[in-house]
């Protein structure tokens, strides 16, 4: 059986599957509500892994192993921090508040949160902003990486990569809505795990074992290959780690994963199924690194994995892997694309703007504005503008300025206010947007200082203005807020 025919054989067997998922989901999202949502009954272990695939995804696997290529072994420390602080910490701090909060308040999004927690609807319209443009932007990062795949291990030009993937993940979550995206993600983690596992595998083999690996890396760059913070120096490497990691603690589409979760009583063992699963980040920047040994002259960072595939899997087993990056290409993608969806839909066009429409005619138009999201991200990825990563933080550090400090404040502090998080919102993304556009003076992120205006104004801003007696007591449960979702 030849290369080509077993790779179309696996592929096409796993999308049939994923767009049948999607079918099978149509029922529960006929409703606005139910696109957006699905149930609030989600198990453990789906919500588990499809957390998984939707943080880590193709910009991982692709853009990690580019990252691992070009700065080497101190790489490592991102994937530690985004299993410790983005999946450990993230569960143990925000899965049990958020399940129990968004229930009483009866939200559905994150704009819809700030919007009833802090009885602000500036805090939804300017979130719903930022999450509709920068997530879109974040989308098309993913789509990039999914590209990069299918142009090196099946020899398809990139566009027409860029093309299959996004359209088979376009139509899934028009048709079948966030339940489509949950339980495909669920299986999509499973598969981007085991593909991961069986690379590194095969490389480790390739390049003669550990040994002889760690003393190949040691002679590039005088050494600096292997120490840390190595050629990429401590700002680039402690900012970078914390967009990543903590950062993911203000991102909707993996934060709205708790919304759904059966009951806080499952959430211990989702705890253990993610951070277990989420030890996988380590290995794309191991294997970016394992990749230098092998290939030391790549045109592009970004293709370091797609190459180790090809010169060291049997056609079997890469089509397995290529399988595992669109599967996670396709969960992270369709988890933002829902998102988006949501806010610019729900949040800004009929809660913020007033627009008049049925449940059914709004899970119309969602559809609608899905595709019109989708297909706009895989024009722009048609001609990418910079390495996977670097978008995928360019779009982190303003979401997270905006959202992570209002969001943990409103799961935990009384005392918040509506001026203070907005005051977060607006001077935490502006300074993240100047930061980035100076190009990150003294080698920090745009988070870090987004963060700190952002985390400075909320508290002091807040501090200074009325508390918010009413919604306080109606977010932690002192009185039932109205039936209507938000």
């Amino acid at each position: 059986m030849g290369v080509t025919l077993i790779y179309v054989l696996v592929l096409g067997g796993y999308l049939l599957a994923q767009f049948l998922i999607g079918l099978a989901a149509r029922r529960r999202a006929a409703s606005a509500e139910g696109f957006y949502l699905g149930t609030r009954s989600i198990g453990a272990w789906v919500t588990a892994f499809s957390f998984v695939a939707a943080y880590f995804s193709s910009v991982v696997i692709i853009g990690g192993g580019g990252f691992g290529y070009k700065f080497g072994m101190a790489t490592l420390w991102v994937g530690a921090g985004n299993t410790l602080v983005g999946m450990l910490l993230a569960w143990i701090v925000l899965g049990a508040r958020t399940r129990a909060m968004t229930g009483r308040l009866n939200t559905i999004t994150m704009p819809g949160f700030f919007a009833r927690r802090f009885d602000s609807p500036a805090a939804r319209l300017i979130s719903a902003l930022v999450v509709t443009v920068f997530l879109a932007l974040y989308s098309v990062s993913v789509v990039q990486g999914m590209g990069h795949v299918f142009e090196v291990l099946i020899g398809v030009p990139y566009a027409l990569g860029v093309l299959i993937s996004a359209l088979v993940i376009i139509a899934y979550v028009a048709i079948g809505g966030y339940t489509a995206v949950v339980w495909t993600g669920f299986v999509q983690g499973i598969i981007m795990i085991l593909g991961v596992v069986l690379l590194t595998l095969a490389a480790l083999n390739r390049a003669g074992g550990l040994a002889q690996v760690f003393s190949r890396l040691g002679e590039i760059e005088g050494g600096k290959f292997l120490a840390t913070p190595g050629v990429w120096g401590w700002s680039g490497l402690i900012s970078f780690t914390m967009i990543v990691s903590f950062g993911v603690w203000g991102m909707p589409q993996l934060v709205t994963r708790f919304y759904s979760i059966r009951n806080v009583n499952v959430l211990r063992l989702g705890t253990v199924l993610a951070t277990a699963g989420g030890c996988m980040a380590l290995l794309p920047y191991f294997n970016g690194a394992l990749a230098r040994v092998l290939f030391p002259n790549l045109a592009r960072p970004d293709l370091a994995i797609p190459m180790l595939v090809k010169e060291t899997m049997s056609p079997f087993t890469s089509a397995l892997f290529l399988a595992g990056v669109i599967a996670a290409g396709m969960s992270t993608f369709a988890s933002v694309l829902i998102v988006a969806v949501s806010s610019l839909v729900k949040d800004l066009g009929r809660d913020s703007f007033g627009a008049k429409l049925s449940p059914e005619r709004e899970a119309l138009v969602s559809r609608l504005v899905s595709i019109g999201i989708g297909l706009a991200a895989v024009l722009v990825a048609l001609k990418p503008p910079a390495m996977i990563l670097v978008i995928t933080g360019f779009a982190w550090a303003v979401i997270a300025s905006t959202t992570l400090w209002p969001y943990l404040f409103g799961l935990y502090w009384r005392r918040a206010t509506a001026a203070g998080v907005v005051a977060a919102m607006v001077g935490g993304s502006a300074v993240a947007l100047v930061w980035l556009a100076l190009k990150n003076p003294l080698g920090l992120h745009g988070f870090v200082p987004g963060m700190i205006v952002s985390l400075l104004l909320l508290v002091g801003v807040s501090l200074v203005t009325p508390a918010p007696v009413a919604a306080a007591r109606a977010a932690f449960g002192d009185r039932e807020p109205s039936r209507e979702s938000s």
